[in-house]
């Protein structure tokens, strides 16, 4: 059996999964926020709370904000800050007494949605967090390509493609630049574009209820980020051609999009037709922690 945990900046979330990716036991725990000792901490007592619940020991895999570095083997890129510049891989394999796999935490969702999800049998998949950011994982062949600098995936602080003369040079994003992907299509990017355009100031999910009682200044605020996801995801069909690109985070769940947002990339691909498929992530919120356990092979 194997232990997937999922390290949030709220919450720790921890599975166990059979072989066949049946749920054996599942919990979470508040993170410890600002002490990385701590996290460790919390981590190994749920490791150790599983394994009593399932009587076997185990193999770990966790999800991370942020990934390790190649260069130092550290935490890097992490917006919970405490983790950024530490040995995570090195303490938690010390402190469980065993070797840990560690994973960026929307490259486990990947993994999760290839592995057993709404991509399972796909060859190509790119996984696609919709929400407080616009995270990103490639799976090839069931396995996951983390890449020579460790950012495989991370198409949101790639520049918003083509974009029109309002769209520049983009809002300012927390990395440093201007006009990134994921400072137009996460979740605070979208209500920022709805208070630009005149809008009070609301949450992106009160921006979508808006949108469904036909608010106009909602709607076209949401056509415009359909707009917006079609082009982006239009470059990595480009480069990368995937058989299947699946959603995840909280506006993964506008169901309008897994129609409008093919209906409208065409123009922008380097293609006579695209098969590529656009669906939603089958397992929810529980794909990041079910692709944490999923990084030991069976």
């Amino acid at each position: 059996m194997r232990i997937g945990i999922d390290l949030g900046g709220t919450k720790i979330a921890v599975v166990v999964l059979g072989d066949d990716g049946e749920t054996k036991w599942h919990s979470r725990v508040a993170t410890p926020r600002g002490s990385y000792d701590g996290t460790i901490e919390a981590i190994a007592a749920l490791v150790d709370e599983a394994e009593r619940r399932v009587n076997a020991r185990c193999t770990v895999g966790v999800g991370i904000p942020g990934a390790i570095s190649p260069a130092t083997g550290l935490v890097k890129n992490a917006n919970s800050t405490w983790l950024n510049g530490r040995p995570l891989h090195r303490d938690l394999a010390s402190r469980l007494d065993r070797d840990v796999r560690l994973a960026n935490d929307a490259n486990c969702f990947a993994v999760s949605e290839a592995a057993d999800g709404a991509a399972a049998g796909a060859r190509i998949v790119f996984g696609v967090i919709l929400g407080t950011g616009t995270g990103g994982g490639v799976v090839v062949n069931g396995t996951l390509l983390t890449g020579a600098n460790a950012i495989s995936g991370e198409w949101g602080h790639n520049p918003l493609p083509w974009p029109d003369a309002d769209e520049r040079p983009g809002p300012e994003c927390y990395c440093g630049l201007r006009g990134c992907i994921e400072s137009f299509l996460s979740g605070p990017g979208l209500a920022a574009d709805y208070a630009r355009r005149g809008g009070d100031p609301v949450k992106s999910e009160e921006i979508v209820e808006r949108a469904a009682a036909g608010e106009t200044r909602a709607l076209a605020t949401l056509d415009v980020w359909e707009r917006r996801l079609a082009k982006s995801l239009a470059t990595i069909i480009n480069v990368l051609d995937p058989d299947v690109i699946v959603a995840g985070g909280g506006l993964s769940n506008l169901s309008s999009i897994y129609e409008r947002v093919p209906a409208l990339w065409g123009k922008w691909i380097f293609s006579d037709a695209v098969t590529t498929r656009f669906v939603q992530a089958r397992h929810g919120d529980a794909s990041g922690v079910r692709g944490a356990a999923w990084l030991w092979p069976c």
